[in-house]
């Protein structure tokens, strides 16, 4: 384990570097907004957000000496515009590079063309050639990855192997079932985990802003270089629990797995919820509705490969002695995500028998419905299934699921 910690001094010098502008520059005022919310992190009176954590990051390691180079479609301002990293005067259209400082290593932030093979080849080269920088290449959506699919399956994932030519690229694909279709809706993480062997590459769907901060973070700190899979939020980049205060930061390192400890009878549980990503924060709202679902914890797996054996078998032996039963929860089709990764896995984790249930969509072809009401219908089917299984409550309403393919 590489501790991945800063001091709180050294986050505030941090985020005021990011945060202060020249007073001639005047940028759009929803950005001004953005970066007057930003600064609230220096008096303590604010949490923060996905996007000024992975900032933090990037400004962290460049201040230690390590540059960062970003490349992707449209990752000055991101996607979703949230990320922020290069300004622009709202009159003049003269660009500013929020995280530019003379004191620091060069940190770039560049728009990529739309291709997404050709990029990721030329930042895969990148990183082999320079691999105490961090390089990362972020797609629109998760699903654009696809294009670059033959570069995946014979440099990003086999290289080692081949030819023991090891990279530190970072991807960050943006990946949730929210609505949008389904080409807009999955990373296709199953994709990556498929091609997972011999610690190859790690694949995370990391839940919270500190966890991206220590991830990023224990890209290059450690010793050593293995590309690293991110799926990032869409919605979730500005839910109001998708916030991290301060201390976050400054605690030792990466969790690759989080416990529950909210759960109000944990120790009594014999069955447990599982899941990865944005999923949890829906299970979490269901669970707030109701109070006799208080007792039934909600564990996240940050990153699924490599697969944290240690840390959910020391779960199982100190804390969740009568578990019984883990429920794996999922928006993906169960031919896609991660349950045919993790059903054969938890069960090594405990010396007791332990069955692994399965809850989410259905087999498909497609990784989502081309209809905004059939995803809702199906989203609210699988939270309420999941609770349904873990306790005895009974749903308000239950949408009968489609016979399993």
């Amino acid at each position: 384990m590489v501790t991945t910690s800063v001091s709180e001094q050294k986050l505030k010098e941090l985020a005021r570097s990011i945060t202060e502008l020249p007073e001639s520059f005047k940028p759009h005022p929803k950005v001004v907004r953005l970066i007057e919310t930003r600064r609230k992190m220096l008096d303590g009176t604010g949490a923060i957000d996905w996007a000024f954590a992975e900032l933090l990051a990037f400004a962290s390691l460049a201040s230690e000496g390590y540059p960062v180079r970003l490349s992707g479609q449209d990752c000055k301002r991101g996607t979703f515009s949230s990320r922020h990293a290069v300004l622009f005067d709202f009159t003049t259209g003269q660009a500013l590079e929020a995280l530019r400082n003379p004191a620091w290593a060069p940190i770039e932030v560049i728009n990529s063309p739309l291709s997404e093979l050709g990029c990721l080849g030329f930042e895969f080269g990148y990183s082999v050639g320079a691999p105490n920088t961090l390089v990362l290449w972020e797609a629109q959506f998760g699903d654009f990855v696809n294009g670059a699919q033959i570069l995946i399956d014979q440099f990003l994932v086999a290289s080692e192997a081949k030819w023991q030519q090891t990279s530190g690229m970072v991807l960050l694909l943006p990946h949730g079932h929210e609505g949008m279709g389904p080409e807009h809706s999955s990373a296709r993480p199953e994709r990556f985990l498929q091609s997972c062997g011999n610690l190859n590459i790690q694949v995370c769907n990391v839940s919270s802003p500190a966890q991206l901060f220590h991830l990023l973070r224990r890209q290059l700190l450690r010793k050593f270089r293995k590309p690293l899979i991110v799926m990032t939020p869409k919605s979730l980049l500005r839910h109001p629990k998708m916030i991290s205060a301060t201390q976050e930061f400054t605690s030792p390192t990466f969790q690759e797995l989080l416990d529950d400890p909210s759960a109000t009878d944990g120790e009594r549980a014999e069955k447990i919820l599982f899941c990865t990503g944005k999923v949890y924060f829906e299970l979490l709202a269901l669970r707030e509705t109701r109070s006799e679902l208080a007792r039934v914890p909600i564990l996240r797996l940050e990153q699924i490969y490599p697969f944290p054996y240690e840390e959910l078998a020391k779960l199982f032996q100190q804390r969740y002695t009568r578990v019984r039963e883990v429920i794996w929860v999922q928006e993906e089709p169960q031919n896609m995500g991660a349950w045919t990764f993790v059903r054969g896995r938890i069960p090594r984790a405990s010396e007791a028998p332990l069955k692994t249930t399965y809850v989410g969509r259905k087999n498909s072809g497609s990784t989502a419905e081309g209809s905004s009401k059939a995803h809702a219908l199906e989203q609210k089917r699988i939270l309420e299934e999941a609770f349904t299984l873990a306790s005895a409550w009974e749903p308000k309403l239950v949408v009968k699921n489609s016979k399993k393919s």
